[in-house]
């Protein structure tokens, strides 16, 4: 396990609450230790007296270890060997001097050898806490450092995720006011009047709503009856619609406005260049975990759409793919294909969520 997930692994505690816990911990080890080799019940004095020493004397290096984190590892390694030096130190002090003061003469060791016995346990404890503090330490660093990482890749995705949604409407308000400028040149007021309250009343909610939010497929296609009237009135009989959803598609969580573009260019490519008209499917269905769209028009098709094609260049399917790839990576796909029987078939695939 690295230090980053050890780090994560950890309640975020202060210094303190690690630094009791541990020492308490090893006071239990060091006396049932001390007991299972038959030293006398007075050795909890002893254990009692290191686990305290040990708690005082590393603060102190916790504080210097703070200090110098910053540094390069040599800077900081001559910094940090001589305090681990005297730490070992005063250990030993610590427990020779608990050991003269609290033990009978048998639990004692039996020449100076067993005291530096001692010096080397203690180096060895107060090597692995430093260990534990710079493994700590090292992860939290790490998974602040990726936790920012993560919050600035949000604000990039964030900002593209405008940016994407705010190239709809350019064009389509060209069109859109190109259209009543026309319609009031033609004095045909009534009609401008009501494209112009369906263009607000759509405008209003590109407007209103979180680029990063979804909303359910009914409400998606409740906004996008609103862009339907404005080109029914474009087109009038020329645009002819059919739209069926399953009732559990119409549940689904979709991103606002993912179908106003792949719409748009069907008008475009399908409505606009036929004077006959044209009719435009829409098709949603749940289908396992995976909910499934598909647009078709019975057009005349495109040379973009064709089997090895290079990929279309329009702004609107362009969007629509980098949205989402990025709010949902992998886990999405868009297709778009020219239909044997003539026009293009566009399926989305999502992963199906409810609200």
């Amino acid at each position: 396990m690295n230090s980053e997930s050890t780090a994560r692994s950890l309640p975020r505690l202060p210094f303190w609450a690690y630094q009791i816990t541990g020492w308490l911990g090893f006071l239990a080890v060091h006396f049932l230790t001390g007991m299972a080799h038959g030293q006398h019940i007075s050795y909890l004095s002893v254990s009692i007296s290191s686990a305290i020493g040990g708690a005082v004397v590393t603060w102190p290096l916790h504080l210097l270890y703070r200090r110098i984190w910053p540094l390069p590892p040599l800077r900081l390694a001559l910094y940090a060997l001589p305090a681990f030096v005297a730490i070992v130190a005063a250990m030993s002090v610590i427990y020779a001097g608990a050991i003269e003061n609290y033990c009978p003469e048998e639990c004692k060791p039996a020449s100076f050898l067993g005291y530096v016995a001692y010096s080397g346990f203690t180096a060895y404890v107060i090597l692995s806490w430093s260990a534990l503090w710079f493994g700590i330490r090292n992860g939290r660093e790490l998974a602040a450092a990726r936790e920012r990482a993560l919050a600035a890749q949000a604000q990039a995705n964030l900002a593209q995720l405008k940016m994407l949604r705010y190239q709809l409407n350019p064009h389509f308000l060209f069109n859109t006011l190109n259209a009543i400028a026309t319609l009031v040149l033609e004095q045909a007021n009534d009609t401008a009047e009501k494209m112009l309250g369906a263009l607000s009343r759509f405008l209003r909610f590109t407007l209103d709503q979180d680029p990063q939010a979804k909303v359910p497929l009914k409400r998606e296609l409740e906004v996008l009856d609103l862009y339907l009237r404005i080109e029914k009135m474009r087109f009038e009989e020329r645009l002819m619609l059919d739209i069926q959803i399953d009732p559990a598609a119409e549940r689904a969580l979709v991103p606002s406005l993912i179908l106003q573009p792949v719409i748009e260019n069907a008008i475009k490519y399908a409505v606009a260049s036929n004077e006959d008209g044209c009719r435009i499917a829409i098709r949603g269905l749940v289908n396992g975990e995976w909910l499934e769209l598909e647009l078709t028009d019975n057009g005349p098709g495109s040379p973009s759409f064709a089997p090895g094609a290079a990929e279309p260049s329009g702004v609107g399917l362009r969007n629509t793919r980098e949205r989402l790839a990025t709010l949902y990576g992998e886990r999405q796909r868009l297709a778009v294909e020219n239909r044997p029987e003539g026009g293009v078939r566009v399926r989305i695939t999502l992963p199906f969520e409810e609200q």
